[in-house]
C-alpha cells in the first residue's frame, strides 16, 4: 500500500524509496518484527488465561513426551502471531498484484483449519482435532482457487503453466495442462503443510527453519522479476514477482519475532494454527516463482523429516506383513525425536537442525548459477 508514495517522489525526492522492492522488502522485515514483539506477549496472555494449553502429553511420543511434561501446559495457536505480523505487513509494504494476492489467500484459507484444529485440541480436549475429510477440504480448495485466479488472471496465466526444474537452462514443460499444474501445486502446498507440521515438535525447531527458507525465496522472488539477473542465470523471468520478496521479509520478520518467544523453554508453541498455512505459502510461492523442485532441496529439513515418517511407516508395515512383527527404522519418527532418544539435549537437536537448514539453503542459491 505504501508503494503508491513513491508516486508523489516529484513533491519530496525520499519518497522514492518506496518504489524500491528491497526497501519495501526490509521495512517489511522491520514492520513484522515490531508487530510480532507488541501482540506477543498479550496474545500469550490470552491463551494463559484461557488454559490453551493441550493439557495432556501426546501418547505417540510415550516416554519422551513424558521427559518433556512442562510442556503439556504451554499454550499452542502461537502461528496467530505469525499471521497477524505477516498479514498486517504485507497489507501495508507489498503492492498488490496477482502473486501477492494469491499468496496471502492461501496463507490465510490453510490458517482457519489449523486454528480450527488447535481449537479442538485446546478447547474440548479432543486429541485427533479436525477430522483429515475436512482438513483435505480446505486445502484443497485453497488450492483451487488459487490455481483458478493464477490461470485466470492474464499476468500469470501463461507464466504459471510453465515447469521450470534446477540445473537446466530452459522450462523442462513450456505449457502444463491444468490438470498436472493442479495435482502439482496441490502436492507441494499440501506436502510442505504436513512437512512443517511434522517439523514443529521441538522449540524453536519449524520456525528457525522456515526463517532460511523464506531468506532464499525472498532473494529468488527479487531475481525472477530482474530480466537482467534472469537471463545472466537463465532463469525464468516472471514480472511482479518481487513483490513476493516484500512478503517474504514480513515473514522472516514475523518468525523472529514468534522465535524470541518460542525459544527453549517456549513460553507458546506454532502449532497447526502456524504450520499448515506456512507450509502453504512457502508451496505456493516456490511455484510462482518457478522454483518448486528448488524447495525441495531449500526445504530439505522439512522433506527429511516427512522422508523419516514416511520411511517408519512403511517399513513397520512392511516387516509386520513379512515377518509378523513390525520393525521401526528410527527409534522415533519424526527424525528429530530419534536422535532426542539417542541423548542428545533439544537444543542440541535445534541448532544442529538449523546448520542443516542454512546448508540447505546455500545448496539451493547455488542452483541458481549451476545451469
Amino acid at each position: 500500500m505504501l508503494s503508491y508514495l513513491a508516486n508523489y517522489a516529484h513533491l519530496w525526492g525520499p519518497l522514492r524509496l518506496f518504489g524500491s522492492h528491497l526497501f519495501r522488502a526490509v521495512m517489511a522485515t522491520g514492520t513484522a518484527l515490531v508487530i510480532g514483539f507488541l501482540v506477543g506477549p498479550w496474545l500469550i496472555g490470552r491463551f494463559r488465561a484461557l488454559k490453551f494449553g493441550h493439557g495432556y502429553i501426546d501418547e505417540r511420543t510415550g516416554a519422551l513426551g513424558a521427559t518433556y511434561f512442562d510442556k503439556k501446559h504451554t499454550p499452542t495457536m502461537g502461528g496467530l502471531i505469525i499471521f497477524i505480523a505477516v498479514f498486517a505487513s504485507s497489507a501495508l509494504w507489498a503492492e498488490p498484484n496477482v502473486w501477492t494476492v494469491v499468496a496471502l489467500f492461501v496463507y490465510t484459507a490453510l490458517t482457519v483449519p489449523g486454528w480450527r484444529d488447535d481449537y479442538l485440541k485446546v478447547v474440548h480436549k479432543n486429541k485427533d482435532g479436525i477430522r483429515s475429510w475436512e482438513k483435505i477440504a480446505w486445502q484443497s480448495l485453497a488450492t483451487l482457487v488459487a490455481l483458478g485466479v493464477l490461470l485466470w488472471h492474464p499476468q500469470s496465466s501463461a507464466k504459471i503453466r510453465e515447469l521450470w526444474v534446477p540445473f537446466l537452462k530452459t522450462a523442462l514443460i513450456p505449457y502444463m495442462p491444468w490438470w498436472l499444474l493442479l495435482v502439482l501445486i496441490y502436492l507441494w502446498i499440501v506436502g510442505f503443510s504436513n512437512a512443517i507440521n511434522l517439523t514443529d515438535g521441538l522449540d524453536g525447531l519449524a520456525v528457525g527453519c522456515t526463517i532460511t527458507v523464506a531468506l532464499v525465496f525472498g532473494i529468488m522472488a527479487y531475481v525472477a522479476d530482474n530480466s537482467i539477473a534472469a537471463q545472466y542465470l537463465l532463469i525464468s523471468y516472471v514480472p511482479g514477482t518481487s513483490e513476493l520478496t516484500v512478503i517474504c521479509g514480513a515473514l522472516i520478520g514475523a518468525c523472529m519475532a514468534f522465535l524470541w518467544f518460542n525459544s527453549h523453554p517456549a513460553e507458546v508453541f506454532m502449532g497447526d494454527t502456524g504450520s499448515l498455512a506456512l507450509g502453504g505459502l512457502i508451496g505456493v510461492m516456490a511455484f510462482m516463482i518457478h522454483q518448486p523442485l528448488t524447495l525441495v532441496i531449500v526445504g530439505g529439513v522439512f522433506v527429511l523429516e516427512a522422508l523419516s515418517v514416511i520411511l517408519q511407516v512403511g517399513w513397520f508395515k512392511w516387516t509386520k506383513r513379512r515377518t509378523g512383527t513390525g520393525r521401526r527404522l528410527f527409534l522415533m519418527a519424526p527424525i528429530h525425536h530419534h536422535f532426542q532418544k539417542r541423548g542428545w539435549p533439544e537444543t542440541k537437536v535445534v541448532l544442529r537442525f538449523w546448520v542443516l537448514s542454512l546448508g540447505f539453503a546455500l545448496a539451493g542459491l547455488a542452483t541458481l548459477k549451476l545451469r
